[in-house]
């Protein structure tokens, strides 16, 4: 399988947001509220794909506030939070917005990723994907979760697409 190819298909980025957007590891303060840190760099990517014309979303199981402020700022129209089922809102986002799962790339990082990846055209996950994650992805990041593998698929496909800012020597 030509893994470049899948790459020039892409027209939509669907992403995760614990172990992608963020690291696994979760700061719990002594009121129980869960804090993340997030890759600039992520974010600069994910901002320049919705301004090139390319549908992202986000598909997670938590409910902070601060990721949905974070993306809702960055231009991200939909993110679907405290999702218990996946598949499900994956198969509503695709029915609604008609879009084609072959010109899909998900990256996800662990189990409850699974049943959407296996049914986009192109899934993918950070370095520190857990083994089952890894092994259906057709595409592992080398960076892990957190640290930039965001902006490491989406400049992929921009840059095949003529999208990405090339500085000019």
């Amino acid at each position: 399988m030509n893994t470049l190819s899948k790459f020039n298909d892409i027209k939509t980025f669907i992403f995760d947001v614990d172990g992608v957007l963020t690291n696994s590891n979760l700061l719990v303060t002594e009121n129980g509220d869960l804090l993340r840190t997030v890759n600039t760099r992520d974010g600069y990517a994910i901002r320049t794909a919705i301004t090139k014309g390319y549908n992202v979303y986000i598909i997670t199981g938590g409910g902070s506030e601060g990721i949905t402020k974070r993306f809702s700022n960055l231009g991200v129209p939909l993110i679907f939070s405290k999702i218990k089922d996946k598949k499900s809102t994956f198969e509503k986002l695709v029915m609604e917005y008609s879009l084609n799962v072959d010109e899909i790339l998900y990256m996800g990082d662990d189990l409850v990723d699974y049943e959407v990846m296996e049914q986009v055209g192109l899934p993918t996950c950070p370095a520190d994907a857990v083994p089952e994650i890894a092994n259906i992805s057709k595409y592992i990041s080398h960076l892990e979760g957190g640290k930039g593998c965001v902006r490491d698929v989406i400049e992929r496909v921009l840059k095949l697409h003529d999208n990405w800012f090339i500085p000019q020597s």
